[in-house]
């Protein structure tokens, strides 16, 4: 059943962290084994655990009642032949989130997307940036496109503690989004068929979700993702730079030598298990960004756990594809329509 306006812990529903991607069509290699028939009855369900779960967690995500609706489309930012891009919000969890929208021409209702972008600073971020060239795409291809500015962003409400906690709020935003597009009514939107898409950090947004709401979303897809276990895009991209927030971070949470269970609880990995849509990676051989290694070891752990993940790795490509980034979106256009159509 689709989850609807409201989505239930009780019903095996419901993290990005990390800051800031993709195989073509006989260029891409293929690292994905063998992949089992998508699961079909309820989502799996964690052992109840014996304690509480730490309030910023997966596990507390999980638990939590999250709400998606009162999608609204404010003013007409473009007109192209393909499609008409609107300003939206939306409110996910009682926080109004600001985005944009691209509507395709033409009679719908059309499948949609979410994207997750990758890291930008807030302090520069402007509506709709980091993936222009995908939103385009998807629109001309028939997609209804939703792009989340996520919370602190733009004109989206501010979460004080969303730094420090990870950035779990994020994975909230992306819930939220797909719950107001279920909630929505609007005609051009098909609420039974919407597909998530995020890249770099945004790759993380979506691991997380899968983990947080299985079968919220029909099918994922992750460009050149980050890290799936926080403590290491936390030593990879925070503290060279000598990020204060990193001892902030520390001391309310702990280092993983002093609370593995922490940083554990962090991590969709940990999760696996509870993934139910089919997942595609495409990184770069030559990502000097996010290393390549990354996306492996993600992608073994979700195949350890019996899921339907494919990873596709191109040569020569660094984080943000250049000419290859075309054919990289064959595969993914591919993938989307054999799982949204």
């Amino acid at each position: 059943m689709r989850l609807r306006g409201t989505a239930h812990a009780a019903a095996g529903l419901l993290l990005a962290v990390a800051l800031g991607c993709t195989g073509g069509a006989g260029d891409g290699v293929s690292e994905a084994a063998p992949t089992p028939a998508r699961a079909t009855g309820e989502s799996p369900r964690s052992a109840p655990s014996p304690t509480p779960a730490d309030p910023v967690s997966l596990q507390a995500l999980m638990r939590r009642e999250h709400t998606g609706s009162g999608l609204r489309l404010g003013a007409v930012l473009d007109r192209t032949d393909a499609y008409t891009r609107y300003a939206v919000t939306y409110e996910a969890n009682g926080l109004t989130i600001s985005g944009i929208m691209n509507i395709p021409r033409g009679e719908g209702p059309f499948p949609a997307v979410v994207l997750a972008h990758g890291y930008i600073d807030p302090d520069v971020y402007v509506s709709g940036q980091g993936m222009p060239r995908e939103q385009d795409r998807l629109a001309r291809s028939g997609y209804v496109v939703l792009h989340t500015d996520y919370r602190n962003h733009a004109r989206s409400g501010k979460d004080p503690d969303n730094d420090v906690n990870l950035r779990l709020g994020y994975t909230e935003d992306v819930i939220g989004a797909a719950l107001a597009l279920r909630d929505s009514g609007r005609p051009e939107i098909d609420g039974d068929r919407i597909g998530l898409f995020g890249r770099s950090m945004g790759g993380g947004v979506v691991y997380n979700t899968l983990v947080v709401a299985p079968g919220l979303f029909d099918a994922a897809v992750a460009y050149a993702p980050v890290s799936a276990r926080p403590d290491e895009n936390i030593d990879h991209f925070q503290r060279p730079d000598g990020d204060p927030l990193v001892a902030e971070i520390e001391d309310r949470h702990g280092t993983p030598a002093d609370d593995p269970a922490f940083w554990r609880g962090v991590s969709p990995l940990t999760h696996a298990a509870r993934m139910t849509e089919p997942l595609l990676i495409q990184h770069g051989t030559a990502d000097d960004t996010c290393p390549l290694a990354w996306s492996r070891e993600a992608a073994a752990a979700f195949r350890k756990a019996g899921k339907d993940v494919e990873l596709r790795t191109v040569s020569g490509e660094g984080h943000t594809f250049g000419p290859k980034w075309a054919a990289s979106m064959d595969v993914t256009e591919a993938f989307l329509a054999r799982h949204l159509r």
